[in-house]
């Protein structure tokens, strides 16, 4: 299995934050579409960097309220690990794992096409056991 059979059943909607955005309007973003990370992208399709609401708690802790007024610039990962449709699921797993990443933007061509969560991941891999038992259930029934 690879990255694009996860997309092609998740779908490769990207909701992306501008890097002069507000932190306010970036957690309404997070809020109105329910997810947990946003890539940052001055056009929708290069990657400048990528924020998680954990950004947004951490800076919290130590800076206080005033982010939410400050820029999505000042609280963004710039150094963004990204991937392409024909990487193994079970390598970007381990990839994600190990660098304790929840989401890397898929990229092709220099252009973000999708977004995957090591959710996704996780959801992809139980329905394709789910499957093989189903399977092994009807073999041994039939």
């Amino acid at each position: 299995m690879k990255i694009h059979d996860v997309v092609r059943r998740k779908g490769d909607t990207v909701v992306t934050v501008r890097p002069d955005d507000s932190v306010e309007h970036l957690l309404a973003l997070l809020g109105e579409h329910r997810i947990g990370a946003l890539v940052v992208s001055e056009d929708g399709e290069t990657v400048a960097g990528i924020v998680s609401e954990r950004d947004v708690v951490w800076r919290l802790a130590s800076d206080g309220a005033a982010i939410l007024q400050g820029s999505v610039r000042d609280i963004m990962t710039t150094d963004v690990k990204t991937c392409d449709f024909d990487v193994p699921l079970e390598d970007l797993a381990r990839t994600m794992t190990e660098m304790r990443v929840r989401h890397m933007p898929v990229v092709v061509d220099g252009k973000l096409r999708a977004i995957v969560s090591i959710g996704d991941i996780v959801k992809h891999r139980i329905d394709e056991l789910q499957a093989e038992r189903d399977q092994l259930v009807g073999y041994i029934q039939g």
